[in-house]
């Protein structure tokens, strides 16, 4: 039986579609994809993310043992509150999965794992923790709402009050702050502005009526998805997973190389694919004629005298922009020209950087 978050019974009477999400009951839209795109994209929306894993990390050597078990390097985070993207590998240089930790203090750290992959990033981190002698508490007990688009910020803070509102001013992207109850952190997933606020599951329900009383739309996994892909961010399963190194996801700027002595899973392998194993690399496609770019459809260009084919893993009808856009794993070789296969047919695409649109904005 699927589970069911904490807004449940909201989003039922929000009219939401309601799929299963990894075993989870979540809505997929709430009428229309399109306005919920629209929404975050020139006004606000939100999206309920309480299917996500929570864990605090807690012990003497918290961060030694985040930088032996990430790619990243958590030795950067001096701030408390400041946040760091990275890869959770295995020893092969797969990813396990992405998420984003936090830095609290020193013997306390926070991170937020996909939900797909709980049960085992939750067994993996949990063998690593225990040969560091740390304490590893999943937060089963919080909830949490994304809240996007040019408007967030101002919505979230009449929501909020004057008072955590002025706590929150001058807060950088990629921080968490703690207001009483709320833990709230400037990221996000959709390239936009915004807030994501870890709450009281108790609160929830208080807080999403606040939100869409104050006019933040309700938004679905649809919206979000095609969000995410106009953003430039990976999707775990389809973009990457433990066959992809994250060289070959577009995340080489996420390993910490330096200093060289720190010993990190996966890093091993990751030299060798840095030496020349790994050829393959992720570039965005644009194709401006009709139809949609789809995950699995082959890509085909001509590269030193022979044919070279890739194949896309995202895709998908831009709202934003209004053509189709999609990730591809490729062939280091592929020039600014390829070819889709579509029902047989080979459409012609423009290659570009992996990111089409930031800050309601075209970018590619």
């Amino acid at each position: 039986m699927s589970r069911k978050t904490a807004l449940y019974d909201k989003h039922l009477e929000a009219g939401a579609k309601m799929v299963d999400f990894h075993g989870w009951e979540m809505p997929i839209n709430y009428g229309s994809q399109l306005e919920e795109h629209h929404a975050v994209r020139r006004d606000a929306g939100m999206f309920d993310v309480s299917h996500m894993t929570v864990v605090d990390l807690q012990g003497e050597k918290s961060q030694a043992m985040l930088r032996y078990l990430l790619a990243n390097d958590v030795a950067k985070l001096k701030t408390p509150g400041k946040a760091l993207y990275s890869c959770m590998l295995n020893p092969q240089g797969g990813v396990i999965d992405d998420l984003i930790v936090y830095y609290l203090a020193d013997d306390h750290y926070r991170m937020v794992v996909n939900s797909a992959t709980r049960e085992k990033d939750l067994a993996w981190i949990d063998q690593q923790a225990t040969a560091f002698g740390i304490e590893l508490i999943e937060r089963t007990e919080l909830a949490m709402i994304a809240v996007q688009g040019p408007n967030a910020v101002a919505k979230v803070g009449a929501v909020l009050g004057e008072d955590r509102q002025q706590q929150l001013e001058g807060m950088k992207p990629f921080f968490g702050r703690q207001l009483g109850d709320l833990f709230i952190a400037s990221t996000g997933y959709t390239g936009e502005k915004g807030y994501e606020i870890l709450v009281p599951e108790s609160q929830i329900t208080e807080l999403w009526q606040a939100l869409l009383d104050a006019g933040v739309a309700p938004c679905g996994l649809g919206a979000r998805d095609t969000l995410r892909l106009e953003a430039g961010m990976n999707l775990y399963g389809q973009d990457m997973d433990e066959q992809t190194s994250p060289l070959a996801a577009n995340l080489g700027w996420t390993i910490a190389w330096e200093p060289e002595d720190r010993d990190f899973i996966g890093r091993e392998a990751l030299l060798s694919y840095k030496e020349g194993q790994d050829t393959d690399k992720m570039v965005g496609l644009i194709m401006e004629s009709k139809g949609v770019l789809r995950p699995g459809q082959a890509v085909v260009f001509e590269a030193e005298g022979r044919e070279l084919r890739g194949v896309i893993t995202s895709g998908s009808f831009s709202p934003t922009l209004g053509y189709s856009i999609a990730f591809a794993r490729v062939p280091r070789q592929i020039g600014e020209q390829a070819e889709v296969e579509i029902r047989n047919k080979r459409v012609a695409v423009r290659v570009v950087k992996a990111a089409f649109v930031r800050n309601g904005q075209s970018i590619c």
